[in-house]
Formats: structure tokens, sequence, C-alpha cells
């Protein structure tokens, strides 16, 4: 029991004067010291999402409702406008009548130029026309020549036997003549279309006199293309 007790004792100033020890040798170290204060970091600036939204445009929610592409519109619903196309060019104010207008216009169009009375660029007559054979005991033919239709510039050359009697004649509103002097026997008198019109074929209204001033006879060519001939066959007896 003593030896206990002297162990422990022992032990117990061996632990204090261990400790003295080592805190008389413990030196503390001092914090460094720094000539100059650390700089700040500058906070981030922070912007004032009012003054943001009044630089951007209003936006505005689409409505789904109103984009076919996304909802088309049903094809059985009430009230739905019926389709508005049409090949007709009226519209609801037009005269009825009005669709009519040009029908008939064009057919009076066609009459006229049937009937010779206006010109046009219709289908040309691309051949040799005939416009009489006659006999007669005259000496001479007095021919006379005029554009019965619209002044365009048709002209005309005029040729007996194929002899030029008249190498360019302009046709206009009033009658030019001319003297073609008739051989025994057989003669034929060719009127050729030079050219057509500004305005359709070349139409010629023609008037033939014998020597006595008498009409042999009124004819008229209608749309004959350039480079064709109208003829009179004469017999001189």
């Amino acid at each position: 029991m003593k030896h206990i007790l002297f162990f422990i004792l022992f032990f117990t100033v061996l632990t204090v004067s261990a400790q003295t020890e080592f805190n008389s040798g413990f030196k503390s170290i001092p914090a460094p010291k720094f000539s100059a204060k650390p700089k700040k970091t500058p906070l981030p600036e922070i912007k004032d999402p009012q003054a943001d939204k009044t630089d951007m445009p209003n936006i505005k929610t689409p409505n789904v409702f109103d984009n076919t592409s996304i909802t088309p519109k049903s094809k059985f619903q009430i009230g739905e406008q019926k389709s508005t196309f049409t090949m007709s060019t009226e519209n609801d104010f037009a005269n009825p009548g009005d669709r009519y207008v040009a029908k008939m216009e064009k057919d009076l169009d066609k009459a006229l130029k049937a009937e010779g009375l206006k010109e046009g660029r219709g289908e040309l007559v691309k051949k040799n026309i005939s416009l009489g054979d006659f006999k007669t005991k005259s000496a001479y033919f007095i021919v006379k020549f005029r554009d019965f239709g619209a002044i365009d510039g048709d002209l005309v050359r005029v040729s007996s036997n194929d002899k030029i009697i008249q190498d360019q004649l302009f046709l206009d509103v009033n009658f030019k003549q001319v003297k073609i002097i008739l051989s025994d026997g057989f003669n034929k008198l060719d009127f050729e279309a030079l050219n057509i019109g500004s305005l359709g074929g070349n139409t010629a209204e023609i008037q033939v006199f014998d020597d006595k001033g008498v009409l042999i006879t009124n004819d008229y060519w209608n749309n004959l293309a350039a480079g064709f001939k109208a003829s009179i066959v004469v017999t001189k007896e």
C-alpha cells in the first residue's frame, strides 16, 4: 500500500515539473504586421429593374385562339362567313346588265368588220381575188381608189397586163383616180396590196368608169394581205 502511494505521488510531481518546464520554453509567435490595408473589392452594380422596362417594347402575349395554324377554326361553327373567292369581276354595286355590254360591243365590232365598215387585226386574206370580168368598147377606163376604213397607210400598185401604171398609190378618205388605156382584146388590171395598214389588212374601195363616164363596177376588198392582188379582166371589143 505504501508503495502504491509513493508511485502516485512520484508521477504527480513528475507531471507538474514537466508542465512547468514546457510552459517556460514556449514562446508565442506574434501576428504579422502589414504596411497597407487590403483593398476593398467594389460590389457589383445592381441595375434598377424598373429602368430596363422603360426601354423595352411592350410584349403582347399571343392569343392561340386567333392563330388558325394552331387552333384552326371549325368548319361547322355557327355563322361562319362563306368563301369570297369568285371568278367574276363584278361587285355588289355593279349593274347586272354590264356583263353583256362587252359581248354586245364585240358582236357589233365583228359585224362592222364583216360589212367592210371597220378595220381590225382579223384574219388576213392571203390569196388573189377576182373583182369580175367585163366587155367594153371603151378606149380607156378610169379607176378610182379610196380607203373605206380608217386611214392607216394602205398602199396599192396598179398595173395592166403586168405593166405598172401607178407604182405606189396612197389610199386616202377621198377617191384618187388612175387612167388605164385598154389594149384590143384581153386586158388584165391588177391592184396589188403593197402593205397592211397599222389598224389591219389592206382595205380599198374601187369604182371603174368607161370613157363615157359610165360606172362599170363598184367593188372593194377587205383585209387583203401584202403581196396579194385584186384583179379585173376586161375584153375590149
